[in-house]
């Protein structure tokens, strides 16, 4: 019998499996691809994460594969500023700096700190049942009998669905293609991200690496058709964009709706918990999805380091994030249909630059400070 089950090895996951490895608990990671692969996009490690990063020893292993991030800049279709968000004085504060990486090379190196033979490839949770402990059927016939299980199986959780029977998933009404290019970009946005807003549509990029461009275009779904040509679509944009689609193979780019969870009203039934997308899953406006997820495991480590009662620590943890997530599920929800305005933009826009850069510093700040 397994002490301890995590159902996914998502960053969420494998964050949480070095956590408990750190305080010598013994557990099994099951995740239904077949490998840890390169395939998937860009992501931004932003500050709050990146401290937790720091905690496990992890900090500059993931800022030497990556690549610093110091400033995001929202442009408008000619990279004219909206707002910046400089971190610089944040960085400072918590001594940690946001890190654009490739998604798998972050689970690479998170997986082989805590050692792959943790982790079982290739087992898709088919069922999960609660006995005197919890029974787990995989779709390649493999059962496991568990005391404590984590379900870290992201927004179309598994666990989720069959244990609490709840999950509203909301979709934005946005299409998103993201994508991963070499590309020299101009020296000036080496060590920023740029989200540039359109009518009706949005384009984002950052250096993830020293070859490689992420990027991702978003339109909202009443443009949308089959085999939409994304350099038709923004040929409006400044002809930087125009240039990194061009310089992007077909066959790295992936499709996606944005979609997000009503929050549920409770993520812990007796020994099982859910973290990150499982129980809060949100749009991807804020760059917070899975630097939350990343909270989430370091709250239940910091609970379990002064309490082994899972029960409890299951029900304080709900209690300490409950308010935080929610908020940002909420506005990055708002920001999301904000930025894709068809009508108004100038008045956006207008409204945006006079907000007083010292309140987004503090909205952002929020965000990045850790609650335990």
């Amino acid at each position: 019998m397994n002490q301890i089950s995590i159902i996914g090895a998502g960053i969420g996951g494998l964050t949480l499996g070095n956590i408990l490895k750190q305080q010598n608990f013994d557990f099994t990671i099951y995740e239904s691809a077949p490998e840890i692969k390169p395939v998937g996009a860009g992501i931004m490690m932003a500050v709050n994460a990146m401290q937790i990063f720091d905690k496990l020893g992890l900090k500059e292993k993931i800022e030497n594969t990556g690549n610093k991030i110091h400033g995001i800049c929202i442009t408008d279709e000619k990279l004219k500023t909206i707002s910046t968000t400089n971190v610089l004085a944040l960085e400072k504060k918590f001594n940690s700096c946001n890190v654009a990486i490739h998604r798998a090379e972050l689970q690479n190196i998170l997986a082989e700190n805590l050692g792959f033979e943790n982790i079982k490839l290739n087992h898709s949770l088919q069922q999960i049942h609660k006995k005197e402990n919890y029974l787990l059927g995989f779709e390649n016939g493999f059962t496991a009998e568990s005391k404590i299980v984590f379900g870290t199986d992201g927004i179309h959780s598994k666990v989720r669905n069959q244990i609490f029977g709840n999950g509203n998933i909301r979709n934005a009404g946005q299409k998103c293609w993201r994508g991963i290019t070499n590309f020299e970009l101009p020296e000036k946005y080496n060590n920023h991200a740029l989200e540039i807003w359109g009518k009706g549509k949005r384009f984002g990029f950052v250096k993830i690496s020293e070859q490689k461009v992420y990027w991702y275009a978003l339109v909202n779904e009443n443009k949308f058709r089959e085999n939409l040509d994304l350099i038709e679509t923004f040929k409006d944009f400044d002809s930087l964009v125009l240039q990194i689609l061009e310089a992007t193979k077909p066959e790295n780019i992936i499709l996606n709706d944005i979609i997000d969870l009503t929050p549920i009203p409770k993520w812990y039934a007796e020994n099982l918990c859910l973290i990150g997308d499982a129980a809060h899953a949100t749009t991807p406006n804020m760059g917070q999805g899975a630097c939350q997820s990343i909270e989430d495991a370091y709250v239940i480590g910091k609970l379990l380091e002064r309490n082994r009662d899972f029960n409890s620590v299951f029900e304080e943890f709900q209690k300490i994030r409950r308010k935080k997530v929610d908020t940002i599920v909420k506005n990055s929800w708002t920001i999301g249909k904000i930025s894709q305005w068809e009508k108004g933009n100038q008045i956006r826009n207008f409204l945006m630059r006079s907000i007083p850069e010292s309140i987004n510093q503090k909205m952002v700040e929020k965000i990045l400070k850790l609650e335990i």
